[in-house]
């Protein structure tokens, strides 16, 4: 029998739909699995923060991540008062503020706010800042999209301070994770294509003067169910991120190239329904896992052994109970 996977986390972000409360319920099951880590995203469902707050009081030994928050619906300094106001109320865990470019869906369809241009520049701002702000000294910035003037942050914190972790997918974002920030969040990647990421990851982090590299994060995609009762919504799911143009270079690097242009080619054509059955089942099997408890336990095991260093688990909850798939699952992704 071999060890459960060091380090694990598990992620609200799959299961939002579910409701609020859910939150609640599911930080303190991993808490009791012996989960290290519980994260949420934010896109237009339960608030990041405000989540993460109700999460940790149920659950007071996991470490807090948002994975992601879109950087253009917040300011720097908005992020960062919420980080250290959850840091200070939990002063003795992690506080993980995942944040990322995110999509013009996102951003302008769903919130209204301008995508923008430059994401590379825009992100390097935003760790800059949220690290200067969380060093405690008042801020003077004066950037290509954000200026600050003797600012700083008007709450107190201890020795720990919250981590910058950037969501990144392509290899500059990637490298500029490992060169700024405090650990890199990988999602939407079959286990094949972590060690490419990785190596880029070290890439960037090989700028650093201090000889530190990040942690890399990854969101694991895994239900313990039958395929039937999941494999037309992993091809939905991974449809919806193809025709994201980020991640459909991700998928093409990862081997999926075929899969994406017709995907593509048909959702230009207005023809969703050959474009969701466009993704095949290896293109579902190697990120939307679906299998038995042992099935799930190894599939999470190939990100840690291809280079992942804290896997977190995204479940699927699909089948006929979702409750206890989700259940199922949170089990079998941290069982020896």
């Amino acid at each position: 029998m071999t060890s459960p996977i060091e380090h694990a986390g598990f992620t609200f972000a799959s299961i939002m739909a579910l409701g609020p409360q859910l939150a609640v319920e599911t930080a303190q099951r991993a808490e009791q699995l012996g989960y290290e880590s519980f994260w949420t995203a934010e896109t237009t469902g339960p608030e990041a923060f405000t989540t993460l707050a109700a999460a940790g009081a149920a659950a007071p030994s996991l470490g807090l991540g948002t994975g992601v928050i879109p950087i253009q619906l917040r300011t720097p300094m908005t992020v960062a008062m919420a980080a250290a106001t959850l840091q200070a109320l939990n002063p003795d865990r992690d506080v993980l503020v995942g944040i990322g470019i995110s999509s013009p869906v996102v951003t302008e369809r769903w919130h209204g706010v301008d995508y923008g241009d430059r994401p590379l520049a825009r992100c390097r701002e935003y760790i800059t800042l949220l690290k200067e702000i969380w060093a405690g000294d008042a801020v003077t910035f004066d950037g290509d999209f954000w200026s600050m003037k003797r600012s700083r942050l008007g709450v107190r914190l201890g020795e720990r301070k919250p981590k910058v972790v950037l969501g990144a997918l392509n290899p500059k974002m990637l490298a500029l994770g490992g060169e700024l920030a405090d650990g890199v969040l990988l999602n939407y990647l079959p286990a094949s294509h972590v060690p490419w990421s990785v190596e880029r990851i070290r890439e960037g982090a090989s700028r650093r003067t201090d000889g530190t590299s990040p942690t890399v994060y990854a969101y694991v995609h895994a239900g313990v169910t039958e395929r039937e009762h999941g494999i037309d919504n992993a091809r939905k799911d991974l449809f919806s991120y193809a025709v994201v143009d980020a991640y459909a270079k991700s998928f093409e690097r990862a081997g999926f190239g075929d899969d994406v242009a017709e995907l593509r080619e048909r959702h230009a054509a207005k023809d969703r329904e050959g474009a969701i059955g466009a993704v095949s089942d290896a293109f579902v099997d190697a990120i939307d896992f679906m299998g038995t408890h042992d099935e799930v336990r190894d599939f999470a095991r190939e990100y840690a052994q291809a280079g992942v260093d804290a896997p977190i688990l995204m479940p699927l909850p699909w089948g006929t109970d979702r409750r206890q798939v989700i259940e199922d699952t949170m089990r079998a992704f941290v069982s020896a």
